[in-house]
């Protein structure tokens, strides 16, 4: 049931038309994770990934912004939770699905943060729009950028955002409200099903586990992690994802070393026993296979550390 709904709402806006009468109507819920700290998500269609939201007396603290189409339901949802307006704007990377709204965001008042990785990707390559990428406004560049690590100071609720450097792409930040035991992971987790690694922005497979990793040493069983897409999360559920992952990492390499090229490892299906529980519509079982293909043949021989050089980002 939870994958059903999850794939539901990020291909409705391709899937086919329903043999029903009446379209499912789009909205953006909300969920009190802990009091003062809200997740944001579609429901109905796809609206963007998962956004978290700080409010209180001090400020409002935005988490991604979702995609342009669903910019009026975004802000109805959060006006549902806050007269205020949104003080701060915090990227966790530069997808159209999670920084889509930067420009309009900024333009009512929130001041954007984010690695500075991240600005730059904006600046060199631009930002998707609807035929592509376009230059990006400077309305939609971050002004506040870091290196390694922030800390913002709201609301009783501090929340440090770190730097996972080279992970799903090259400018991945992850918010963790320390008191609150809330986790904010951005793509770097995907909650129940394959992960999207973003080779051309600079993501890489090792990254990408050891952002994992680095959560699973900052959490307990308390936890409460919003992934980039997919439910609300716990410490066992991220635990299960990069177990899976490290699974997958080591079925290809294997494939690898045996001499066998991305069309026979495809053929033969390794990952098939992970199908049913972790395929779905945007990465495949194919293309998960393939993905980690280009990532770890790179790798195989040279023993070399990765790196990957930037390129067009993605809408996932």
């Amino acid at each position: 049931m939870k994958k059903a709904i999850i794939v539901t709402a990020m291909l409705s806006a391709l899937a086919a038309p329903s043999i029903a009468k009446e379209t499912p109507k789009v909205s953006v819920a909300t969920q009190e994770v802990v009091p003062g700290i809200h997740m944001l998500y579609g429901e109905g269609g796809f609206i963007g990934g998962n956004m978290g939201l700080l409010v209180g007396d001090e400020a409002v603290v935005l988490i991604d912004d979702g995609m342009p189409n669903a910019l009026d339901l975004i802000n109805k949802s959060i006006a549902g939770i806050s007269d205020k307006p949104i003080d701060y704007l915090v990227n966790t990377h530069v997808h159209g699905d999670h920084a889509g709204n930067n420009a309009a965001m900024s333009e009512a008042g929130a001041h954007i943060v984010a690695h500075e990785n991240l600005r730059q990707h904006m600046l060199d390559k631009g930002v998707q729009g609807p035929e592509g990428m376009v230059p990006a406004p400077k309305a939609a560049l971050p002004v506040l950028t870091f290196s390694d690590r922030m800390t913002f100071h709201f609301n009783g609720q501090p929340a440090t955002v770190f730097h996972l450097p080279q992970a799903h792409t090259d400018g991945d930040a992850l918010i963790h409200f320390t008191e609150a035991n809330v986790i904010h992971m951005g793509d770097t987790f995907f909650n129940g099903l394959f992960p999207f690694i973003d080779l051309d922005s600079g993501g890489t497979l090792e990254g990408y586990i050891h952002a994992q990793m680095k959560v699973i040493s900052m959490s307990n069983d308390e936890t409460k992690i919003i992934p980039g897409h997919g439910p609300l999360a716990s410490k066992a559920d991220l635990q299960k994802a990069l177990d899976m992952l490290i699974d997958c990492k080591k079925i290809i390499m294997a494939e690898i070393k045996k001499g066998h090229d991305i069309e026979q490892i495809v053929k033969d299906n390794p990952l098939h026993k992970y199908h049913d529980d972790w395929n779905w519509g945007f990465i495949t079982t194919e293309r998960m296979t393939r993905q980690l293909y280009n990532d770890l043949s790179q790798h195989a021989t040279s023993g070399s550390g990765h790196s990957h050089g930037g390129g067009q980002g993605h809408s996932h």
